[in-house]
This record gives C-alpha cells, sequence and structure tokens, in this order.
C-alpha cells in the first residue's frame, strides 16, 4: 500500500474493508469454490450494513460521496477474498449502480441504486450474448416497442450473479434499421415473469458467483425502465466502461496479493540443502519480480483513478484504463504463476491457496473486454495523441537527433 499517497478518508475506508474482509468465514470461500454457494447473498448484505459499496457515489442514494482512488482501494481490498467475491460485489454496487446514477432518473436510483447499496437487493449487468461478446454492437436480443411498454426476447450469457439478481441493466436492440450506435437501449429488467435463468456455468475458477445463461421470454418492460434515453444505449456504454474495466483491474490487485504473501511466507520456512529457499536466488528474485509487479500495478490503478476523478480528458482516460486493466491483469497472473512455481508440487494442490487463486485470476484478462480489445483501444488512442502531439509541433523532434538524420534518399516510406 501506498500509504502516503492517500487521504484520511481512504485510508479509513480502507480499514474498513479489511475488517469486512478478516470477519468472512473461511467456509464461505471454500463453499463457493466448490459451488455448493452460488451467490454469497450474505456477504454482500454485510457490506451494505457496513456501507461500503458504492462508496463514490452522493450520500444522498447510499453512497459516500468519496473518490475513484477511494473506490480502487476498497476494491483490492474485497479481492483479498478471492476474484469472483469481489467481481460479485463489482457487478452490482460497481456497474449496474453507476448507469443508473449517471444516467438514470431519480425515481429509478430511488428504487434500485439505495436498496442496492444497503445490500437488500441484488444486481447484474447483461452484456454478453451466444453471438457477442466484445462486439458491443452485436446484441441481438430485441426489446419491441408496445407503446407505454417493451417486450424483450433473447438471451445473455455468461452473467455474473445472475443467480441472486433481483434486476438485470440489460442491453437490447430497440431499433433494427438504424446505425449501429443508434440501435440500442439499456433498460432495468426486474426478475419475473418472462425472465428466466436457464443454468449456471460450470467454471475453472471464479466459480460461486452464480454465472448464469439468462433468457427472455415476451418479458414487459414498462418506459420507465429506460436507462438514459431510448436507441441512445451507446451513451451508457461509454462510460461504463470506466468501472467496469478499472473496478476489474482493482479487484485483481488483491486477489493476487495472498498468492504473493503465501508464497513469501513459505519461502521463509521451507528448507531445501540445509537453507530456507529464501536465501536461494531462484526462488527470492521470483518473489522480488511479483512484489515488484504488484508495486506497478498500484501506481497505475492510482495514477488512472487519479485521472478520472480529475476529469482528464475521455479519451485520454480511455487509454489509461485500457492500458491499466491489460497490465495489471497480465501482471498479477504473473504473480499467481511465480508464488506456484516458487511453492513447488504443494502450490498444486489444495493445501494453500495459492491454485485457486491461479484458476481464478484467469479470467481477468478476458472478461469485461478480452485483453486484444485494450490493445486495440490503446494502439487507437496512441496514434490519435501522436498525431494531436505532432501537429501542435511544441516538442522536441528527437527523430532529427541522429548523425546522418538528413541523408539524401535513406528515409522512403512507399
Amino acid at each position: 500500500m501506498y500509504d502516503f499517497l492517500l487521504s484520511p478518508e481512504t485510508l479509513k475506508i480502507r480499514d474498513e474493508a479489511r475488517a469486512l474482509v478478516k470477519s468472512v468465514p473461511r467456509q464461505l470461500l471454500l463453499d463457493m469454490d466448490q459451488d455448493k454457494i452460488q451467490f454469497p447473498k450474505e456477504f454482500l448484505q454485510e457490506a451494505g450494513k457496513r456501507n461500503l459499496m458504492g462508496c463514490r457515489y452522493p450520500v444522498k442514494w447510499g453512497g459516500r460521496g468519496l473518490d475513484w482512488v477511494s473506490t480502487s482501494i476498497v476494491m483490492e481490498e474485497i479481492g483479498v477474498l478471492g476474484y469472483i467475491v469481489a467481481c460479485v460485489f463489482g457487478v452490482g454496487a460497481e456497474l449496474v449502480c453507476d448507469a443508473i446514477i449517471l444516467h438514470g432518473t431519480d425515481e429509478q436510483k430511488e428504487k434500485y441504486v439505495k436498496p442496492l447499496l444497503k445490500g437488500e437487493i441484488f444486481a447484474a449487468e447483461c452484456l454478453t450474448e451466444p453471438r457477442g461478446g466484445s462486439d458491443f454492437f452485436g446484441t441481438s436480443t430485441i426489446a419491441e416497442d408496445k407503446g407505454d411498454h417493451f417486450v424483450v426476447n433473447g438471451q445473455k450469457r455468461f452473467i455474473v450473479g445472475g443467480e441472486g439478481a433481483d434486476y438485470f441493466l440489460v442491453y437490447v436492440k430497440t431499433d433494427p434499421v438504424a446505425q449501429p450506435h443508434k440501435a440500442l437501449t439499456c433498460l432495468i429488467i426486474d426478475k419475473g415473469p418472462g425472465v428466466h435463468v436457464e443454468y449456471l456455468y460450470g467454471l475453472m475458477g471464479s466459480r460461486g458467483g452464480g454465472a448464469a445463461r439468462i433468457v427472455f421470454k415476451d418479458a414487459k418492460v414498462p418506459k420507465e425502465n429506460v436507462i438514459g434515453k431510448i436507441n441512445n444505449a451507446y451513451a451508457v456504454f461509454n462510460t461504463m466502461m470506466i468501472p467496469e474495466r478499472l473496478g476489474t483491474a482493482a479487484m485483481t490487485i488483491g486477489a493476487a496479493r495472498p498468492a504473493l504473501d503465501v508464497a513469501t511466507g513459505y519461502t521463509t520456512r521451507r528448507k531445501a540443502f540445509g537453507k530456507t529457499i529464501n536465501t536461494y536466488q531462484g526462488v527470492s528474485f521470483q518473489i522480488a519480480e511479483a512484489a515488484m509487479l504488484l508495486d506497478a500495478c498500484r501506481s497505475m490503478i492510482y495514477t488512472t483513478s487519479r485521472a478520472v476523478d480529475s476529469g482528464e480528458s475521455k479519451d485520454r482516460v480511455r487509454r489509461l484504463i485500457s492500458e491499466t486493466k491489460k497490465f495489471v491483469t497480465e501482471a498479477c497472473q504473473k504473480v499467481s504463476h511465480n508464488a506456484m512455481q516458487v511453492m513447488g508440487g504443494i502450490g498444486y494442490t489444495t493445501i494453500y491457496p495459492v491454485e485457486r487463486i491461479f484458476r481464478d485470476l484467469r479470467l481477468a484478462s478476458i472478461w469485461t473486454g478480452s485483453n486484444e480489445v485494450m490493445s486495440m483501444i490503446i494502439a487507437s488512442e496512441w496514434y490519435k495523441e501522436y498525431l494531436e502531439r505532432k501537429q501542435k509541433g511544441s516538442e522536441r523532434e528527437s527523430e532529427n537527433d541522429a548523425a546522418e538524420a538528413f541523408a539524401p534518399d535513406e528515409k522512403i516510406y512507399e
């Protein structure tokens, strides 16, 4: 932790989050990993009672009026319990609520945000479909306009929290002939008639979060459940990428942290050839690399969080968030790899939690937009920034700082 960078308010809520994490019984985590618990309602209820969900939202709607740095700290701490615990925690309080807070009506905030942040009801986001994941505009779930309501048909899959959710934030197609960015609408759909949780997926890791397929069969949705404007879900989606990807990165740090802690402790006790194995560079250097990566991850998280809080340009934030999500998730997977490697065979067993952490973290670089999509965004925004800087001409032209920079007939590009 970089305590010297944090405000007193952030340190206070971090300690509150740590207290919650310490209070959680180990059996909850074991039962979730074995799918004996399919959705951790009791945990979310307790988090709500402690006012730890949605801390950056206005007090009026159940938050604490804090910032993204504070949110990232809380997400890291919750992640210590396990990646899926933080996923479920974040999906409702940091994704669904974010869309309603930024784009919804006061009536929607009163009905859906306040009770969720209190831990009284639960929510999930429905984006991915069988024919479309990272392709947001590939949505094929249809909502027919019936005057004062829509009738929704279609399905969403891999919906974290689907099993336990009381309502869903759903992206649907409302204009089948319009251009893609003008064809979709974001709806709040309550669990009820026409909304079916078909089954839960068997997952390699990150179990116990109620990952489900949600099928809509003539589900009736009143017009007052539109988030923002009809045919303008793209605006909602754009703002959702901040909590979806920055929150994912923050929680990944917390999920990887125990792997490093366990491996560090193990290497100070395990002996080989008469010495504890941390005295061998082949071991200690892997621990050092893992510690370095986690520190680098936090630096990126805090910097990007501060950029969002300060109102940095949308394009710059888009690039920073994509870089952070990609770097942090891949770095944390490396942390869990190193932890297992230095522990040897025992790290591959259920004697220690490292094997679970290793499995869980594999999801991090896939969901909320694959890391390949992050690279596409980074490249696109970086080239735009580069061209803008060159057009301004306010920086030194370093290309000319070479002995033969002006040699004739050498710089040929076609």
